[in-house]
């Protein structure tokens, strides 16, 4: 009897152990999903799909540069903040004309990277805006040579130093983070057009536009560097966007987005025109409001 009782009990051990590790261990431990769910619940109880404020920060497409005029700035098409009709940017989605003109600042440079970005984040924190849009990186990726890209472990460093500083006065502050665009997909489509390449030789991302014409195996393998080092810049955007509960991440969508002929500037073939500020508009505002 005691023998009969002591497999009984060996046996029930066997089952509950099999049924807590099918389970996946929901009985303690960590989640399944690796906390995301956790996360991303946490997220939607603290997101304000309605901000009454907005600052931008990045770099020239975020300043509208070459939409309107050649090698020249034009805020007022900004996806973020401009005030254009024809692009109806984030700023104008979320707080209607006059609540844009009044309550969205923009505070990127052309040129910038992200070691700029914490200098960027000190000027619009003094407007305590409730959301700050993020677009950099794409100069970080477009230098001189491929040596002189900022490494991946820096753009993680720059990144996280930026955030760190908005915490510091602007704990509360919603942060919505585009990914850098797909560079070689630039370089395909305005490769065709001869003005464009005219103005790529003023210096214009050489690391990825240098040599345009050539397709021979090292002009590949330098755009295929270029390329893979924008990939892990937008994997280190993820994480580190990740570790805060305010902060979004557009998921790649602005890297996967198709941009054609229509969408680049007329005037150097690369930076959004003013429809493709319009589609980054429209891409941030499902983002913030999802």
């Amino acid at each position: 009897m005691r023998n009969r009782r002591g497999r009984s009990r060996a046996v029930l051990a066997v089952v509950a152990a099999a049924v807590l590790g099918v389970a996946g261990c929901d009985a303690g431990g960590d989640p399944p999903d690796g906390g995301q769910g956790t996360k991303a619940k946490a997220q939607a109880a603290v997101w304000d799909r309605s901000p009454s404020s907005l600052a931008a920060v990045g770099d020239s497409i975020t300043r509208g540069f070459d939409a309107c005029a050649v090698l020249s700035d034009c805020p007022e098409v900004s996806w973020a903040t401009g005030d254009s009709a024809e692009v109806d940017s984030l700023a104008v989605r979320l707080l209607g004309p006059t609540g844009a003109a009044e309550h969205s600042w923009n505070y990127a440079v052309t040129g910038a990277r992200m070691a700029d970005l914490p200098g960027q984040i000190g000027l619009a924190a003094a407007h305590a805006p409730q959301l700050l849009t993020v677009m950099v990186g794409a100069n970080d990726a477009c230098r001189s040579s491929l040596s002189a890209m900022t490494s991946v472990a820096g753009f993680r460093s720059d990144f996280e130093e930026a955030l760190r500083t908005l915490r510091r006065t602007l704990p509360k502050t919603q942060v919505y983070v585009a990914s850098v665009p797909n560079l070689k997909r630039l370089w395909s489509q305005g490769r065709t057009n001869p003005l464009g390449k005219q103005v790529w030789k003023l210096g214009i991302c050489p690391s990825m536009l240098g040599d345009a014409d050539a397709v021979d195996a090292a002009a590949t393998k330098r755009r295929d560097a270029v390329e893979n080092r924008v990939e892990a810049y937008n994997k280190v955007l993820g994480q580190v966007c990740a570790t805060d509960v305010r902060c979004r991440f557009d998921g790649g969508a602005v890297f996967d987005y198709r941009f054609g002929t229509d969408q680049l500037s007329h005037w150097d073939w690369f930076h959004p025109s003013q429809d493709g500020q319009a589609r980054l508009a429209a891409i941030a505002y499902r983002k913030v409001t999802s």
